[in-house]
């Protein structure tokens, strides 16, 4: 019996294809019968250089009966973030899913990084995922006005450096919360014509390998049954489903995947509240409330490291 492929027919863009999580993400959707535009520039993990990597990846696509084209334009670029749609659209007629994915790192303390560190950062990060979700965003407002059976899909890439927060990372953490809190609002703007989440994507990858030593040494690692915890395609199935009819009523949900796991995350949502009865707080009361009570009884704050201890001996 032939397994259905749950992306027979569709058309997806997928940034920073070139290599890592999204070339094994451009294999498999490929393999799921996906027709693809795929993006990358090319540039090593900090952002600098240009390799043409990328058509090695549609090439190896197309040799093997599927259908991608590779593109080379900048996300961070309003203007050739729309060139890119209008791309994928002209070459396959239609385009039902975007995962966005592309960035780079330039990792420092916040006393020592640049202006055009945090810049270089954010631009690709935040600015290119509104980039291109404002000009997916049109398209697909204009396909669900017409079908109403139509419904698009937006993937983002987030990460715990910006959500549970990591030393050293305040340009790529804050452009990962940006895009944390980009999903929820789009998924709430957009849900009569698409659905809008977002993954923490756990794996062996250029950024990972090129991080903090201690997180670099733990991407070798594997668990007691040698299962590779980290790598690249453990984290696909759950782009993969996302992107399918099957997701059509998961909207605004933001996952964690990594190894042989897979989490849900709900963040800043309020756990504790004092009240003054109609009266303006006095600082100093205040101030003694806030400790005496608001600060009582708090869950526990998630660590960056915790997370990884779930899933290797430390």
């Amino acid at each position: 019996m032939l397994k259905i492929k749950l992306l027979e027919g569709k058309v997806a863009i997928i940034t920073g294809a070139g290599r890592g999580i999204g070339y094994q993400e451009a294999i498999s959707f490929a393999k799921e019968g996906c027709n693809l535009l795929l993006n990358d520039l090319g540039c090593s993990y900090n952002g600098y250089g240009q390799e043409r990597v990328v058509d090695e990846v549609a090439e190896e696509i197309n040799k093997t009966g599927g259908r991608a084209i590779a593109n080379y334009d900048d996300v961070s670029n309003f203007k050739q973030a729309e060139k890119m749609v209008e791309e994928a659209i002209s070459e396959f007629g239609k385009l039902d899913i975007v995962i966005n994915n592309a960035g780079i790192i330039r990792d420092r303390m916040i006393y020592n990084m640049t202006e055009e560190e945090w810049d270089a950062v954010v631009s690709v990060h935040l600015k290119g995922t509104f980039n291109m979700s404002r000009h997916i965003a049109r398209y697909f407002r204009e396909k669900g006005k017409n079908n109403r059976k139509f419904s698009g899909r937006i993937i983002n890439a987030v990460s715990d450096a910006g959500l549970l927060g990591n030393l050293g990372q305040t340009n790529y953490g804050s452009a990962k919360s940006g895009i944390a809190g980009m999903t929820l609002i789009l998924a709430g703007e957009l849900k009569k014509y698409a659905t809008v989440n977002a993954v923490i994507q756990i794996a062996r990858t250029r950024f990972t390998l090129n991080s903090s030593p201690q997180i670099a040494n733990i991407m070798y690692k594997k668990d007691e049954n040698e299962f590779d915890i980290f790598n690249p395609m453990n984290v696909v199935p759950i782009m993969v489903f996302l992107a399918s009819d099957k997701a059509k009523k998961t909207n605004g949900e933001i996952f964690r995947v990594a190894g042989d796991k897979c989490w849900i995350l709900r963040g800043w949502h309020s756990v504790n509240r004092i009240d003054n009865n109609s009266k303006i707080f006095d600082p100093d009361v205040l101030g003694k409330r806030i400790k005496q009570e608001l600060l009582k009884n708090l869950p526990k704050k998630e660590t960056v490291m915790e997370v990884f201890s779930q899933l290797v001996k430390m």
